[in-house]
């Protein structure tokens, strides 16, 4: 199984977008997906028509239930969605009160971890939708995560948000004595504006060897997507903005494999991560 966290300090920038698309790519080619919602805002919840204020089993039970987390225990969470192959613990509201209930207690940072090991071969991939702020779930996303996908808006302000993102990650990684893999994916890009060229070019050449070399253009159809609660490649399945994350997800496929290769990064396994679920 592959963690992926799609990460991004700054809200607005189409880690939800992200998240649907690749997924719903990744399983319409035949491999188990699962997504993880885990911002409590609850946006990849929502686009699969569950309501994060009602959700009772989410992955917030995933921290309520740390220390006796089972396989049956995280299984009874996953929500079958209307698509094959691809399935979703939903994010609930009461996730915004677990920095205050994570001050003095130990081992919140690897709850997520932990709950992933007991379902490792259940799952090909597992994407994480993570809140735009630094705080507990941002560091259970990151180190549950092989793989990191940043999305950034190609404006002024969003790079701001990028820089504090690749900050937050060196530090992260400096903790896990490895360092993270990540691509920066250069979103909602539209050619017409001086400011999204301009912004594009800085990213390419501030992150020349992270950058992602293309770009997910502006387009109203992932909000139609959204509105219809369908993934993007079956809503549109030839529009601009599905060829560019199907685009990107061939990309980011080589780019992981390689990245295993070099640092010897195995596939979460039970086995693997026995030390996390002793």
């Amino acid at each position: 199984m592959r963690v992926l966290a799609i990460a991004n300090q700054k809200g607005g920038v189409g880690k939800t977008t992200t998240s649907v698309s690749l997924g719903g790519l990744i399983a319409a080619s035949g491999k188990r997906v699962l997504l993880l919602d885990i911002d409590p805002h609850g946006s990849l919840t929502t686009y699969f028509r569950q309501d994060p204020d009602t959700q009772t089993l989410s992955t917030y039970t995933l921290f309520q239930e740390r220390k006796e987390l089972s396989k049956d225990s995280v299984r009874r969470l996953i929500v079958e969605t209307d698509y094959p192959n691809l399935h979703l613990i939903p994010s609930t509201t009461a996730l915004a009160t677990l920095e205050r209930q994570a001050i003095g207690q130990d081992g919140m940072g690897l709850v997520l971890s932990k709950a992933l090991a007991y379902i490792a071969d259940d799952y090909d991939y597992v994407l994480i939708d993570t809140p735009p702020l630094l705080g507990v779930l941002m560091v259970n996303a990151l180190a549950a995560c092989q793989y990191l996908v940043i999305p950034v808006q190609t404006e002024f302000l969003a790079l701001k948000g990028l820089e504090r993102m690749v900050n937050t990650l060196n530090m992260m990684s400096r903790s896990r004595k490895k360092a993270l893999g990540y691509t920066i994916v250069p979103v909602m890009f539209d050619r017409r504006t001086q400011a999204s060229v301009t912004s594009l070019r800085s990213i390419r050449n501030t992150y020349p060897e992270q950058a992602w070399p293309g770009h997910i253009p502006v387009d109203t159809r992932f909000r139609d997507a959204s509105k219809a609660g369908v993934p993007p490649h079956l809503f549109d399945p030839g529009g601009r903005g599905v060829e560019a994350y199907t685009s990107l997800w061939h990309f980011l496929e080589k780019v992981i494999r390689s990245d295993e290769l070099k640092s010897n990064i195995e596939p979460v396994s039970v086995a693997g991560r026995s030390g996390v679920v002793s």
